[in-house]
This record gives C-alpha cells, sequence and structure tokens, in this order.
C-alpha cells in the first residue's frame, strides 16, 4: 500500500506490562484515561530531561518549531508542569 506523502505516521509503542500497570495506576490517581495521563507525562518530558541532549541527537530537523523540546521553559514553569503531574 503507497501511503500519501504528507500523511504522518503514528507510532504506537508496545508498553510492558510493568509500565502498563504504572500508567494505569498514574491515570487512576488523576481520574484520567490512560491515554490522556501518558500525553501529560510525554508533555512533561522537558521539565525532567535536559532538551539541548534532545535536540543534538534528534534526527528529524523538520519539526523544530513544533517540537517540546525546541524551545526553553522558565522555571515557573518547570514547577507549574511538575505540580500538575
Amino acid at each position: 500500500m503507497r501511503r500519501n506523502i504528507t500523511e504522518k505516521l503514528v507510532y504506537s509503542p508496545q508498553l510492558s506490562s510493568s509500565a502498563s500497570e504504572a500508567i494505569r495506576r498514574y491515570a487512576w490517581s488523576k481520574e484520567k484515561q490512560m491515554t490522556k495521563a501518558l500525553d501529560q507525562l510525554i508533555m512533561a518530558l522537558p521539565a525532567i530531561t535536559d532538551p539541548s541532549k534532545i535536540c543534538l541527537s534528534c534526527k528529524d530537523k523538520s519539526g523544530c518549531k513544533s517540537c517540546i523540546f525546541g524551545r526553553s521553559i522558565t522555571a515557573e514553569e518547570k514547577a507549574a508542569i511538575l505540580a500538575a503531574l
């Protein structure tokens, strides 16, 4: 099957049972769906990692303007992100 060049592929990772259980429990604690809870955790990554290391090793420079790692976050933003977890 040939795909349209503009079509975005979405990767659906297979999680280990322990990771799936952890996300499920986290979702219950936040009273959210697992997918929403996982999205929240992923969006918090710039607050708990060094974005410059991510950018240096990135193999897709086409999306830098919209990438969550592509901008600096302030100390206040970091605190708010972590408090929401």
